[in-house]
């Protein structure tokens, strides 16, 4: 079986009329410390996770999407694929040299599986 682990990045994806307003809650409302260094994304320390959150155009409600690590990216496709696993990486592209892609959990749960060696 393959192994899996769940990662430390989350991302909250927000309709464009919901962002400045998210972004000064975890900011200023919670007081969580800001990431620095990956502007113009936003992200803040939530505990031993990151929560970025991003605006995007077109959608109407706010998502929680989740990353899970492996060390083997074609072993977890396979494993995933043969659970009957959905993947949706068409929702967004993560480049040709990303060693991962995009699942949706039977809730409807965006999940980026992303190979991480020695992810343990």
């Amino acid at each position: 079986m393959t192994d899996f682990a769940g990662g430390r990045n989350i991302a909250m994806k927000v309709p464009p009329h919901q962002y400045e307003e998210t972004v000064r809650f975890y900011r200023d409302v919670i007081g969580l410390a800001r990431i620095t260094g990956h502007e113009p994304a936003i992200g803040f320390h939530f505990g031993a996770n990151q929560l970025w959150i991003d605006k995007v155009p077109g959608m109407s409600q706010a998502e929680i999407w989740l990353e899970i690590v492996t060390e083997d990216k074609d072993s977890a496709a396979a494993h995933l694929e043969k659970a009957g696993a959905v993947r949706c990486d068409e929702i967004e592209p993560l480049g040709p040299e990303f060693r991962g892609f995009w699942i949706s959990s039977p809730a409807s749960i965006v999940h980026l599986v992303d190979e991480k060696a020695g992810a343990w």
